[in-house]
């Protein structure tokens, strides 16, 4: 439900602040008075396209705010869940349009696109107006509004979703088809890949350690040779070998600890080195002996490193990439498998088209009894409001299948007697369609329809007793599940109905005009609706009228 609508320098008005409760409300007022402004700056904050010549002379931007209350909007919450929005039982909508004609929006302070306040505005607000056309005229919303009135929404959506498993397994199938060859082969040369990867046993770990094994046994001699002089150096018969100098120095050094124990602590020192070069003679030995060569191990590492590095050229990979990809062939190949299984692919497609077949049959069923209701009640409405021997009728019209089911849903209407039935939008005029628009609504409206709903002038070309019935049904459809509805009117008839009257007012401020409304009170009301219903003067018997009217 609209709850307020803050308006600031939008064309004629300067600063407007207006809070809107529920049920039936009229706006009423002198032409060109700005009537229309509610709906053009509501629209504008929704969405709908806007230049910078909406902007209020003299300002450098136009600045619109809307507030909603969408406690029981399931559709509009899960939306805002779905765009990660954050919500509660408020949602607050502003648009800023700047005078360079670029514009901002705001979701519950969240900066948006305007093509998300267009998304989010249909499930907030419904407008009826003789110079848009409005969602009424869209074969999408006419099938949505027999589906609503059917209850139907669940098998809708049932039948939307076996479609696309159906189409998506049948053009699976035709590019199977139409590639089999082309994937027989790319099967094969895969599997003859991956046959050769597995029998190279891969990892990049077991590579790295295989090209350390590969480079110590290439270089095996110079290592003996190498470790063989580290060895003599160390511990040889020579008296300048390594241990055998640690160990006359240690005897010095013993020897002087005789005449200053200050020198233990070196002799300590040299011990722990002499053991530590006994160490490293023991470890060499140990490693020399691990460099004796094993002909048979050298080829076998050689024949190993030499297959790896020719399947890494012929598949232009590298070591890194090897694990990775092998796993995206084993997939590939598998998923391959599967799709040459012709006979599978078959049964598939077929099993989801019969799927498709049954729900979409229930789904006409349903339409085909809901719409033979629905368009008698829709032309009874009709001939109520001035369209005598009107008739209107739903056209399921067959049609190839589709995530809609196996038919169109098209409006048709014949406004005289005899007159051929045809497209709502191809028939009635501006405010004629208004009309039609509020007896669809009256005759169609369920629980998970748009909340709110302006009307603009839907009483053109009408008057007496039709008046008086337009705004009844417009009460009537404000009073089904607690809906909120507005008209913008010139009849009293149907100002008299509404629940809340706002008049719109016009005044000239300096070299400026401004526009505001104000919501009437008892008293006002009344000498509004006598301003309404009189000409220049208002007389004591208009204003008794007035009161008559009002009740």
């Amino acid at each position: 439900m609209l709850e307020s609508l803050v308006i600031k320098n939008f064309v004629i008005v300067d600063h407007l602040e207006l809070n809107f409760p529920s049920g039936f409300s009229s706006l009423t007022g002198e032409t060109g008075a700005g009537k229309s402004i509610l709906i053009d700056a509501l629209s504008i904050c929704l969405g709908q396209r806007a230049g910078n010549d909406l902007i209020r002379k003299g300002e450098d931007r136009a600045d619109i705010t809307s507030t909603f209350n969408i406690d029981n909007n399931a559709q509009a919450i899960l939306w805002m869940q779905e765009n990660a929005f954050e919500h509660d039982d408020s949602l607050i909508i502003r648009r800023i349009i700047n005078v360079d004609g670029k514009s901002k929006a705001f979701i519950n302070g969240t900066p948006s696109s305007v093509s998300q306040l267009k998304e989010l505005s249909e499930f907030l607000v419904d407008i009826y107006s003789q110079n848009a056309h409005h969602s009424l005229i869209k074969p999408s919303t006419q099938k949505d509004i027999l589906d609503s009135f059917s209850q139907s929404q669940g098998l809708a959506a049932e039948v939307k979703k076996t479609y696309l498993t159906w189409i998506n397994l049948f053009k699976e199938y035709e590019a199977f088809a139409k590639n089999r060859e082309a994937f027989v082969s790319e099967l094969e040369e895969l599997e003859e890949k991956y046959k050769d990867f597995i029998a190279l046993e891969f990892s990049l770990e077991s590579w790295e350690l295989l090209k350390a094994e590969h480079k110590v046994l290439n270089n095996s001699a110079e290592l003996i040779v190498g470790t063989q002089q580290c060895l003599d150096l160390l511990d040889s018969s020579d008296k300048d070998s390594i241990n055998e100098k640690i160990s006359t120095l240690k005897n010095y050094l013993l020897s002087l600890t005789k005449l200053d124990d200050k020198l233990v602590d070196k002799v300590s020192t040299l011990e722990g080195s002499a053991l530590e070069m006994l160490e490293l003679s023991r470890d060499l030995n140990r490693y020399l002996q691990s460099l004796e060569v094993n002909e048979g191990e050298k080829k076998d590492v050689e024949a190993k490193v030499e297959s790896t590095f020719n399947f890494l050229r012929k598949h232009k990979v590298t070591p890194e990439e090897l694990d990775s990809l092998s796993v995206q062939w084993k997939l590939r190949i598998d998923g391959l498998a599967t799709l040459l299984n012709e006979s599978d692919n078959c049964e598939k497609v077929d099993g989801a088209r019969k799927s498709y077949d049954l729900l979409a049959d229930q789904l006409s069923s349903t339409r085909q009894e809901a719409s033979t209701k629905l368009s008698a009640k829709i032309t009874d409405k009709l001939n109520q409001l001035s369209f005598k021997n009107a008739k209107f009728d739903i056209n399921l019209k067959r049609c190839e299948p589709s995530s809609n089911g196996n038919e169109q849903v098209e409006f048709l209407i014949a406004t005289f007697l005899g007159a051929e039935l045809r497209p709502i939008q191809k028939v009635a005029s501006g405010g004629e369609l208004s009309r039609i628009s509020l007896a669809i609504r009256v005759s169609s409206i369920t629980d998970t329809d748009v909340p709110t709903m302006i009307f603009d002038e839907v009483d053109v070309g009408i008057g007496g007793s039709v008046a008086e019935i337009v705004g009844k049904l417009l009460k009537t459809l404000s009073q089904l599940d607690n809906r909120q509805t507005f008209v913008i009117t010139h009849l009293p008839q149907v100002a008299a109905q509404s629940d809340n009257h706002f008049r719109v007012s016009k005044q000239l401020k300096g070299d400026q005009t401004s526009s505001s409304i104000e919501l009437l009170d008892k008293q006002a009301r009344v000498s509004e609706i006598a301003r309404m219903l009189g000409g220049v003067e208002i007389t004591p018997t208009t204003i008794e009228h007035a009161k008559e009217i009002l009740g």
